[in-house]
């Protein structure tokens, strides 16, 4: 939190954390603009920094503020409401504090790390599934990424489909030497899908280093797919080399717990693909960001129940 918390102390916002309650209280009535530097290119934390200076007095510069398709959609809709924003798209933005917004209208974009966890469902169930509505200018290099993991799709509209690929193979750079595939700030790859990356290399033909960059701990679920019978070699906290199986020998079901709401999908689609019975705990983290997650899956004949 404290990206979020030092943003809106430099717009002059003041913080009193009450111990016994474990509680803050926060006073924002005094806002200026001012030049602020984000210790990190966090989303949520450039959304709230950018949502109070539009009505702090003056203005304001965000330096290494996030640029994701989110973030660029929430400028573009206060810009609507009345705000004064400048530099969307870019990692510097600048803001005149106004006295009011109105309303709009806006209509939100889907969620990119769903529609790549879909992408990577197929991939391992050997489906053909067609997401959408996707707003593919949007999705960045992620289609490109998944293409050179060998998963094919097709854009029918802003519709993606994806047909049922009994194999696939990764590609390697131009010498010849294994792929890697690390997360970035965007437009770079966002870290939310290394996982479902992974879990998909486990079952291709070819070898990929995984490299998570952009944050901790962000692997240790890889022991899980190990236990299923995957070909990783955990390299240190974070990097993975994956060696696929081909579709030669496939996953076998455990049991499992979900760790956190990313390896937890990405345990659900090896779980989908596997050969047996998978039972996962602590599905709470997925339904953080998986909405209905098991109906949505039955939908789509998948041998799924709650317990």
């Amino acid at each position: 939190l404290d990206t979020h918390f030092l943003g809106f102390e430099k717009l002059g916002a003041r913080f009193e954390y009450n111990a016994s309650e474990e509680f803050f209280d926060v006073d924002a009535s005094h806002l200026k603009g001012t030049d602020i530097l984000l210790e990190e290119a966090s989303v949520t934390g450039t959304a709230n920094v950018v949502m109070a200076a539009v009505l702090a007095k003056g203005t304001t510069t965000i330096y290494n503020a996030a640029c994701e398709p989110y973030l660029q959609q929430l400028c573009k809709m206060l810009n609507r409401m009345g705000a004064k924003i400048s530099g969307i798209k870019s990692n510097l933005l600048t803001i005149e504090g106004v006295e009011s917004l109105g309303g709009t209208e806006h209509r939100l974009l889907p969620d990119m790390i769903e529609i790549g966890s879909f992408i990577g469902l197929a991939a391992m169930t050997e489906s053909e599934i067609t997401i959408k509505d996707v707003q593919f200018a949007e999705l960045g290099i992620i289609p490109n990424t998944f293409a050179r993991l060998g998963i094919q799709f097709e854009l029918r509209g802003d519709d993606l489909y994806i047909p049922a690929q009994k194999h696939y193979e990764i590609d390697t750079f131009i010498d010849g030497s294994i792929l890697t595939v690390a997360d970035a700030p965007w437009p770079g790859f966002t870290p939310d899908l290394l996982s479902i990356v992974l879990v998909i290399a486990t079952q291709a033909k070819g070898s990929v280093l995984i490299h998570q960059k952009m944050f901790e701990s962000r692997l240790f679920f890889v022991d899980k797919l190990i236990d299923m019978g995957a070909q990783i070699i955990l390299c240190d906290p974070h990097r993975a080399t994956v060696i696929g199986l081909d579709k030669k020998v496939k996953l076998r079901g455990i049991e499992m717990t979900s760790p956190d709401i990313r390896a937890g999908v990405s345990l659900l689609i090896a779980a989908l693909s596997a050969k047996g019975k998978s039972v996962i705990s602590n599905i709470e983290q997925i339904e953080r960001g998986y909405q209905h997650i098991d109906k949505r899956l039955l939908a789509l004949g998948a041998d799924i129940k709650r317990i």
